[in-house]
């Protein structure tokens, strides 16, 4: 046990040497797609010739192909400084793992019972000793059938477990302990001179999503045109592995072209087995566009913990319009526009499938006059509705993309429990000689509110490519070369009938 206890002497002595040093602040521009660039800087004091260099100021998911070390002050056309020679990163961090192979056909005690503390003094508990014979953890198997890890191998009084013993208590010095992951660099510099290197890299392991909470009031009236508040938020998370105690935060939105390097997701998996913690911080967020996205800016600096969630307001609007109207798509599902180069001349092409649900769909528009006109990330809206008692209820969610300014954002809660829709084809004819078909279908559609509403019924005229409506009971507005939307109302505890024909020729 005194093995072990010096071994964690050694460990909190290095951390707290690197504690006492305070690292510079880093610029970190974190993107949709769960990755990062980290910029800070490296203090080098070379000397003529060969110089070895290190830092631990990186993460464990850098791509080492990315790294870019450089002096800030050198012109394009000026001769460089220092020469980099060669570059090693190391993100193997100590862990019991790596020292059990490391001690693999040596024998090593282990502590098979808790230790004590009485009376301030540490009283460990009993060991017994152990050659390890095998560490365990190799990965075998196939894709095929599936992969296991190989069990550890312990000998211990000339009989063999398939298990550790107790906890391993390895000596105090270990040669190649790495605490963190470090980045050693070979320069070669022609005189001595000492200055702040750029260090720019990227990273897995950062990411960003906006949320948005919708806060609309109490409707009793069940009006289709409301006043609401919205409120924005950035969540960023950090599972790179490294704390950040001063960054400087930007966020890139847009979706832009990124080469994932395959260890990505399992660093990522790894680390994220780690507790989070949630964390709220008040920021005058700015945005601009830059290249072909948008670059928000949290124009302060902040502590980014590794397993941390923080959360900055950058949204604060009220007064938003907002509307709501309800769609009946019958045959929503799995119809798709027929290829064949004619027609479909199927009967059943389209007539079975069908729906009950009427959506509720939520909208507002994105511009300066309905108090927003900001570029709105990509993320997930929630929508709450206050009570006649103050009280806010969720009453759905929905995923929005990135949507500019003057664009109308459109959010899907869920489906109108009072308002039911029904779909059947009434009638079907085909002349081959003719070469065309005609196709009749009745929507139903049923109100049990005590107000009235309107339903706008998607039809998609899927068939072919030609097709015009010889009869319809009401005006229709056709939105794309296949889908055309008749707006329907419903009086209060009502019904409504749509009919419709079209003919298909080809």
């Amino acid at each position: 046990m005194r093995l072990r206890y010096l071994l964690t002497a050694v460990v909190l002595a290095a951390t707290s040497a690197a504690a006492q040093q305070t690292p510079p602040p880093t610029a970190l521009t974190i993107y949709n797609q769960d990755f990062a660039v980290a910029r800070t800087t490296v203090d080098l004091d070379l000397r003529p010739g060969l110089n070895e260099i290190t830092t631990t100021q990186v993460t464990s998911q850098l791509e080492p192909d990315s790294v870019v070390l450089r002096d800030p002050s050198a012109s394009n056309t000026a001769k460089p400084t220092f020469r980099i020679l060669e570059q090693n990163y190391d993100a193997g961090v100590v862990t019991q793992q790596w020292l059990l192979e490391k001690y693999e056909g040596k024998t090593l005690n282990f502590q098979i019972a808790g230790s004590s503390f009485v009376d301030g003094h540490f009283v460990p508990g009993p060991t017994v000793a152990g050659k390890i014979i095998r560490a365990g953890g190799q990965q075998f198997g196939s894709p095929q059938f599936g992969y296991q890890q190989t069990q550890p191998l312990v000998e211990v009084d000339g009989q063999i477990l398939f298990q550790l013993p107790g906890t391993p208590l390895f000596p105090p010095s270990t040669d190649g302990l790495l605490l963190k992951p470090t980045l050693r660099w070979q320069i070669n510099a022609e005189k001595p001179q000492k200055l702040a290197a750029e260090l720019a890299y990227i990273t897995g392991g950062l990411s960003w999503e906006a949320n948005y909470n919708v806060v609309a009031p109490e409707n009793a009236n069940n009006t289709t045109e409301e006043k609401a508040d919205i409120l924005g938020w950035i969540t960023i998370h950090n599972q790179s592995g490294t704390e950040f105690p001063q960054a400087r935060i930007k966020l890139m939105a847009g979706d832009v072209a990124k080469i994932v390097p395959q260890d990505f997701g399992r660093n990522r998996m790894l680390i994220a087995m780690g507790a989070s913690q949630m964390v709220q911080v008040d920021a005058n967020v700015t945005q601009k566009a830059f290249d072909d996205f948008h670059l928000y800016d949290l124009n302060r600096t902040v502590a980014l913990r590794d397993g941390e969630i923080k959360q900055v307001q950058f949204i604060e609007a009220a007064g938003v319009t907002l509307k709501r109207s309800y769609i009946y798509d019958g045959a929503q599902e799995g119809l798709q526009p027929y290829t064949g180069g004619n027609v479909n001349q199927e009967q059943e092409y389209g007539a079975n499938l069908g729906t009950s649900k009427v959506h509720i769909v939520e909208e507002f528009k994105n511009s300066e006059a309905n108090h927003l006109g900001i570029p709105l990330p990509a993320g997930r809206v929630r929508l709450y509705r206050r009570d006649s008692d103050t009280q806010m209820e969720f009453v759905g969610e929905s995923a929005i993309n990135h949507t500019p300014t003057e664009d109308t954002v459109k959010i899907t809660t869920g489906s109108a429990f009072d308002i039911k829709g029904t779909r059947r084809q009434s009638d079907f004819h085909i002349d081959q000689r003719a070469r065309f078909v005609d196709e009749t279908f009745e929507i139903k559609l049923t109100n049990q509110k005590t107000q009235p509403v309107t339903v706008n019924v998607l039809e998609h005229l899927y068939r072919g490519n030609n097709w015009q409506l010889t009869q319809k009971s009401t005006d229709y507005t056709k939105l794309d070369s296949h889908t055309i939307q008749f707006p329907i109302p419903i009086p209060a505890k009502g019904e409504s009938t749509l009919t419709y024909t079209v003919h298909y020729t080809w």
